[in-house]
């Protein structure tokens, strides 16, 4: 009987936690790495002194597809997730008791190395080399899942799949986080088209399972985020706090209880692969991401997914 071939997973976002739970399904024990303290990569929550908690990656979560559909639910059930009427219509989903639940549902059981930070995927007699600050390993099969800039750093520049890449387009997003005083009376969500400066703000304590304190994030336009992209975070913040004012219609100043900049430098996907994943002519090495196909979540669960089906098929 031949032994499970060690395979190794760079990102513990959305794609590469779903690849690894599938491949943990057919008895196979995947290491995750994933260069930060977290899980979920833009699946993210924030929280700070005073109880404020804050969303500043992903907005919520929704389905297409009913596979995509029946984790959701599971997850529902579990009380990773709940729904929000976030605007009139069919219910959204948030994770519980932060953007973060999805994912720490998604993780258990994982193995799961966190706040490494791959610098190098090289080829090693055998497999692939996956170099890191502290050292360095050797698998037999590796998939990555980073957002497409930062797999194409990690390979050689000659690589096909790094060139495959290079047509992937990935828009930035910059975000603000505000937390308000208990008497702050705000609306409690508002959308913007994506032409304004701000595309998207909302009172994030309107969530279910959140605290009790007005946390307000925004996040500013791909156009405007490109503009600003490399000011300093207090900066990014200064500038974008009018903005949310004037679309609030109230006067927020910058003596509030919490103001903080964030920068997704690789945020929405523009221009996708177009297919779900790239794999190299050895059929060890993979690449894949929402980047593939699309901006939702469930665009980077499909790739994960498909990723998976294919590497159980080489072993």
């Amino acid at each position: 009987m031949r032994a499970s071939p060690r395979i190794a997973i760079i990102g513990a976002g959305l794609a590469g936690l779903t690849c690894a739970r599938e491949l943990a399904a057919q008895g196979i024990d995947p290491v995750i790495f994933d260069k930060g303290r977290g899980l979920g990569g833009r699946l993210s929550t924030r929280r700070a002194e005073g109880g404020f908690q804050f969303d500043h990656g992903a907005r919520y979560l929704t389905a297409r597809g009913e596979d995509f559909a029946s984790l959701l639910l599971a997850a529902e059930t579990a009380g990773a997730v709940a729904r929000w009427h976030v605007e009139e219509g069919e219910a959204v989903f948030v994770g519980i008791p932060g953007m973060t639940g999805l994912a720490k549902f998604m993780a258990d059981g994982l193995n799961i190395r966190k706040a490494v930070r791959i610098t190098h995927v090289r080829e090693a007699e055998g497999g692939w080399r996956l170099e890191w600050k502290e050292g360095a390993e050797v698998f037999d099969r590796v998939v990555i899942t980073a957002p497409s800039p930062q797999t194409i750093a990690l390979l050689a520049e000659d690589h096909p799949i790094r060139r495959s890449i290079e047509s992937v387009g990935m828009d930035p997003c910059l975000a603000l986080m505000v937390g308000m005083s208990p008497d702050e009376r705000v609306p409690p969500t508002i959308q913007l088209q994506p032409s304004d400066d701000l595309s998207w703000v909302v009172l994030d304590s309107t969530k279910p399972g959140r605290p009790d304190v007005p946390c307000l994030v925004a996040h500013a336009s791909p156009d405007w985020s490109r503009r600003h992209l490399e000011l300093e975070m207090t900066e990014i913040a200064q500038r974008m706090l009018p903005l949310v004012s004037q679309a609030l219609g109230t006067r927020l100043t910058e003596d509030l209880p919490y103001l903080s900049a964030h920068r997704w430098r690789y945020a929405l996907v523009s221009k996708p692969l177009g297919q779900p994943f790239l794999v190299d002519k050895t059929q060890t090495l993979f690449a894949g991401g929402d980047w593939c196909l699309g901006a939702r979540a469930e665009d980077a669960w499909t790739s994960g997914k498909a990723v998976a089906s294919t590497v159980l098929k080489t072993i």
